[in-house]
């Protein structure tokens, strides 16, 4: 039998057919992710697998890629912190942005230079690609992203300096997004090279797994053979809410409903998209956390907030929700298993959202433990317990109507045109009720039954 999974940041779900029998079964995330899926494929007896996973974007979400340099022409070493002057709120004083994935000190500058004709002005000697891979080499820094101006032109100095590197994960902008526009060009590379040494781990644990070669989703919403992401890992930031949309498109069709708006809700990050007439949204302007990922990849608003994102308090004293995740180990405060952060899941189970029990009994939930941890977080606030359940599920409501307004918005929908098809583990913890949804009133519900959680 072969099987599709999804690895997500909590929790990784298997589905398979045993002839006209859907099989499925839920598993905790592991810090090795591959230990989840190769105990998953023993219990269910598989011998191949598609293969989905949230590992490349929890990674963005939560900051937890690889210790990352940047090298670009001589001069522009601002580049990523600079961006663009486009923002969410242009006249907000004190707005504020995510720092990109490679901080300003390890950014560096080679002598060299391109012209926008791709004709070479100035070519970097052996002692200065020796100088920058000195220095590249002596912050620290595991993986390197090589984004020199006008290199998809002429790649020849990328390629020298990638040589120079040898021995380090390397991404170059010519070989990741040949494109003008430097930033969204020096931004992919960035991403890339920020999630290639996890995601190749990652992967390269799984063939030794499963002995032999699998198909892994790509963001653009096809599988390939694992081996084809190896050098562009990039391509699967998106791949397990890609999953997602795939399924999506096919219980569109089956039901009739040609348009909808898609809402999966795990334990680390909440995905929209939308279906429209049938069809799956795609772009080549994608953000993730702010920064541009220029491939081409199905068009979704990914927000930190699932079901195991941690609330916390900011300098301000204001109650913030994620991005960072508790995952499944230790996991929510309810779980018992030691977590000391308190997390959307805890907060729906004293809200009354959730029942006693998850992964249909095998998990139970404990209250006590998770009104000890929200009682401590309410008396940092000055609230009750009752006010700070609410007030964590409020900040979600309000996480996710904004990103339902931007994904609407941004494609001049009228949301009255389409239903709402949440999945996703936390998904119907979300859309069950009004109250808690933060969703139009008039928009329709419906999920994927019997397995919401198998969809990506």
């Amino acid at each position: 039998m072969d099987v599709g999974v999804d690895v997500g940041g909590t929790f990784t779900d298997f589905v398979g057919f045993r002839g006209s029998e859907v099989v499925s079964l839920k598993l905790p995330s592991t810090r090795d992710p591959s230990a989840a899926v190769l105990e998953g494929m023993r219990a269910l007896v598989a011998a191949g697998m598609a293969h989905g996973t949230t590992v490349a974007t929890n990674a963005i979400l939560e900051r937890k890629g690889a210790r990352t340099a940047f090298v670009t022409t001589e001069g522009f070493e601002h580049l990523l912190l600079i961006g663009r002057q486009n923002r969410p709120s242009l006249y907000d004083l004190r707005i504020t942005r995510p720092p990109p994935p490679v901080p300003r000190e390890r950014c560096f500058g080679l002598r060299e230079r391109v012209d926008a004709r791709g004709r070479v002005l100035r070519s970097p000697t052996k002692r200065d690609l020796e100088a920058v891979a000195r220095r590249v080499r002596s912050s620290g820094a595991e993986s390197v992203a090589i984004s020199l101006l006008f290199s998809f032109l002429d790649p020849a100095h990328e390629r020298r300096l990638a040589k120079a590197l040898r021995g380090m994960s390397v991404s170059t902008s010519h070989e990741v997004l040949a494109e003008f526009r430097e930033f969204e060009r020096s931004s992919t590379t960035a991403l890339d090279a920020y999630v290639k040494p996890l995601v190749v781990r990652y992967l390269r644990g799984l063939e030794r797994a499963v002995h032999g070669d699998f198909y892994v989703m790509k963001s653009s919403g096809g599988v390939v053979p694992h081996k084809a992401v190896l050098h562009r890992p990039v391509d699967m930031v998106l791949s397990g809410p890609a999953g997602g949309i795939a399924a999506a498109v096919a219980i569109a069709r089956a039901t009739g409903h040609g348009n909808l708006l898609t809402f999966d809700m795990g334990g680390t990050s909440a995905d929209f998209s939308t279906i429209v007439r049938g069809a799956a949204s795609w772009t080549t302007e994608a953000m993730i956390d702010t920064f541009p990922l220029a491939l081409p990849v199905v068009d979704i608003e990914s927000v930190g907030a699932g079901g195991g994102s941690i609330a916390w308090i900011d300098a301000g004293r204001s109650l913030r929700v994620g991005p960072g995740s508790a995952g499944a180990d230790p996991g929510p405060i309810a779980y018992g298993k030691g977590g000391e952060s308190v997390t959307v899941t805890d907060a729906d189970l004293l809200g009354g959202v959730l029942g006693p029990t998850l992964l249909g009994g095998r998990l139970p939930l404990h209250g006590d433990l998770a009104a000890k941890g929200i009682a401590r977080l309410a008396d940092s606030v000055h609230l009750s317990s009752e006010e700070t359940v609410l007030g964590v599920q409020r900040v979600v409501r309000a996480t996710m109507a904004k990103a339902m307004r931007i994904i609407l918005a941004r494609r001049g929908l009228d949301p009255r045109d389409f239903a709402l098809l949440a999945f996703g583990g936390a998904g119907r913890t979300r859309g069950r009720s009004r109250e808690n949804s933060g969703f139009p009133a008039s928009w329709s519900r419906f999920f994927p039954e019997p397995f919401p959680h198998t969809a990506s």
